[in-house]
């Protein structure tokens, strides 16, 4: 399919085939997909718990309760489920882990290279500091990873559904994000819809494009 085609077929899955199961070589593309999602100054401010069992997939469904039932299916259904959690603060320590990876990678020419990159990314956070909106600013790039990891799975075939429906103080304790310094931003799920999912056979509905784009 082409790209188009790819994203017309994607759609937010409401039920899935809890009897298919994503292979392991797929699986491990998407996790490529996070891993490798940009973000700004190369800061990679989040975590990512992955479930791929009916254990770890009730440890999260346990969030999606009272108000966001109707949510846990699409948890315990789905083949994979990864919670996308942002860092709240970027630390000194961080950075420097940063910095020290980039030139375990080869991106530095020289030991001068990798201070001045350290020192400008550093000086990036920084402002963020002062304004005070660290926490929103790693959130905001959290979603750009999530935007990967959905992409990624339409055009591996695979069904996706984001989830902002879920208790954040619950997901917190289960998973102790509060000691690690993380904020729980959104749950995916994924793995293939079953006949159940009415959304697979709704038409997609999106604003023309002459309401949206103005060309300059």
């Amino acid at each position: 399919m082409s790209l188009p085609q790819v994203l017309t077929h994607r759609h937010t899955t409401k039920a899935y085939d809890k009897n298919r199961k994503i292979p392991a070589d797929q699986v491990s593309q998407l996790l490529a997909a996070l891993r490798y999602s940009p973000s700004s100054v190369n800061s990679q401010p989040w975590h990512f718990f992955v479930a791929d069992n009916d254990a770890g997939k009730a440890r999260i469904a346990k969030a999606t309760s009272g108000i966001f039932a109707f949510n846990a299916p699409r948890v315990m259904d789905a083949s994979l489920v990864i919670v996308l959690c942002a860092r709240n603060t970027l630390t000194p320590d961080y950075l420097e882990a940063l910095a020290t990876q980039e030139q375990a990678d080869g991106r530095f020419a020289s030991e001068e290279a990798r201070e001045a990159g350290h020192k400008a990314r550093s000086g990036f956070v920084g402002i963020h500091q002062q304004a005070g909106d660290v926490a929103t600013w790693t959130q905001k790039q959290t979603y750009i990873a999530q935007g990967f990891l959905l992409l990624s799975a339409a055009l591996l075939g695979i069904d996706a559904t984001p989830m902002e429906g879920f208790e954040a103080g619950i997901l917190e304790n289960e998973l102790n994000l509060k000691e690690q310094d993380l904020t729980p931003v959104v749950i995916v799920s994924l793995g293939y819809h079953s006949d159940a999912d009415f959304n697979a056979k709704l038409p997609k509905s999106r604003l023309p494009e002459k309401d949206i784009f103005t060309k300059l």
